[in-house]
């Protein structure tokens, strides 16, 4: 269901809101939109912009700070570029105190994390690095442990000196830490203030630390040149003033089907069932149906997820091996490695409804406002139903407006420029037909 262009950040797994949706609610329970700072790819500013506009509403939308970085380059560097735009445009203090979390979680009840954060806030203020460390439940493979020191004498609350990081283990080293009570699960979640990590920066990453001696701007245009790293490696793994709090909430990071399949209703037969499906004799299961009906008979601990361009048999327990499905897909060139059957662009998106030798068949969603690029194709030539709205199409030197059931022809190598006008969103069948109709057949001007 994720892709490289659709990550799981942006999913509805659990309900009406992305996981993006549900961490940005549960930092309003602590802070104002304006302090709220998102770092993300600029591949995916129009997912990051439509959740926002969708939970905030346009106006106070606008208000939440948002970096695309020119390039990934691991949280380190991220984490890095984020202070240094809170001490720039936001002119904070070194004493103020940042929150860092990961976007993709699912954490419960709100109220209950919301206080773990104020008592951080607290402890950083005195010099520490707050990581949250997750009491294990169960024994995982598919995530890193903390192993707990000695209990911190100035605090308040329950919390530890971190003795070390513990890479993923094997089945029988994740028993070992589940019995031993001295393991947390590492949920990546980390309080500081910015004086402070400036400092371990400065100490543990002398090379991404130089983003504190320049400009914001500056730090900005040469971040791509930043090293590839993660701020467990790069900092944490070395810092001396890192203290974990054990968080007695629920939490999972959705990081594979069988943790989904923890967090969704059941049935009175343990199944987990959504959409179109039909299951006789089936418990334990979870059946995630896509646009066609699903049938399942006699099965236990299973696990099926259909998409429109794939289908995943999985028994549970054993769906961490996604992994090495998704290496072999990449070895082989797979486009479903990268791609949805849907892909969403700054103007809405297109869907392939089915492809042939010669022809392609697309479905076009534009928002309104928004248009296409002028540009265009070699190729194809290209067909426009509008099934819904309306449209400015720009064809050469004229300029045609469309509604509902008309149609226009776009010849080969035609300047061509789609455009929605209207106050709802724009949807067009488009057929294209020629020798080739791949994506990269195109020309924008």
């Amino acid at each position: 269901m994720s892709r490289k262009g659709y990550p799981k950040q942006f999913l509805k797994l659990n309900g009406e809101k992305s996981l993006f949706q549900q961490t940005v609610e549960r930092l309003l329970a602590v802070m104002e939109p304006a302090d709220i700072l998102v770092v993300t790819n600029s591949e995916y500013e129009f997912h990051i912009k439509t959740d926002l506009n969708a939970l905030l509403g346009a106006e106070t939308a606008g208000g939440v700070n948002v970096i695309f970085e020119p390039q990934s380059r691991n949280t380190a560097p991220a984490i890095a570029l984020g202070v240094k735009y809170f001490l720039d445009r936001a002119r904070i203090g070194d004493s103020e105190t940042i929150f860092i979390s990961p976007s993709d979680h699912v954490i419960r009840p709100t109220e209950d994390f919301a206080r773990y954060v104020r008592q951080s806030d607290a402890a950083a203020k005195k010099g520490y690095i707050v990581t949250y460390g997750i009491r294990p439940t169960r024994p995982e493979t598919g995530y890193g442990y903390i192993l707990k020191g000695e209990k911190l004498a100035d605090a308040d609350f329950e919390a530890y000196t971190v003795k070390g990081f513990k890479e993923k283990p094997d089945t029988a080293l994740a028993e070992k830490y589940m019995a031993d009570g001295a393991h947390l699960w590492n949920s990546g979640m980390f309080v500081f203030t910015a004086g402070v990590i400036r400092e371990e920066y400065g100490r543990y990453a002398a090379e991404i630390a130089e983003i504190f001696d320049s400009s914001y701007d500056e730090a900005l245009s040469g971040f791509s040149a930043m090293p590839d790293i993660s701020i467990d490696y790069a900092v944490m793994e070395h810092s001396e003033k890192l203290v974990v709090l054990p968080l007695d909430v629920f939490w999972n990071d959705v990081g594979s089907w069988d943790a989904l399949f923890e967090i969704l209703d059941r049935d009175a037969d343990g199944n987990a069932i959504s959409g179109d499906v039909t299951a006789v004799d089936t418990d334990h299961t979870m059946i995630i149906g896509g646009k066609r009906l699903t049938a399942a008979i006699g099965l236990s601990d299973c696990l099926i997820v259909e998409t429109d361009d794939v289908v995943l048999i999985a028994r549970r327990g054993h769906t961490q091996k996604v992994k090495e499905v998704v290496e072999a897909l990449k070895k082989k060139g797979r486009k479903e490695v990268d791609e949805h059957v849907t892909t969403f662009r700054t103007w809405g998106s297109y869907t392939v409804l089915e492809v042939g030798e010669r022809y392609k068949i697309k479905r076009l969603v534009v928002e309104p406002g928004r248009s296409l690029s002028l540009q265009m194709h070699f190729h194809r030539s290209e067909h426009w139903v509008v099934v819904k709205g309306t449209a400015r199409v720009v064809l050469g030197e004229q300029e045609t407006m469309l509604h509902e059931n008309e149609s226009v022809y776009v010849p080969k190598s035609t300047l061509h420029r789609l455009e929605n006008p209207g106050r709802v969103p724009l949807e067009i069948i488009e057929v294209q037909c020629g020798e080739y109709v791949g994506e990269d057949d195109i020309v924008r001007l």
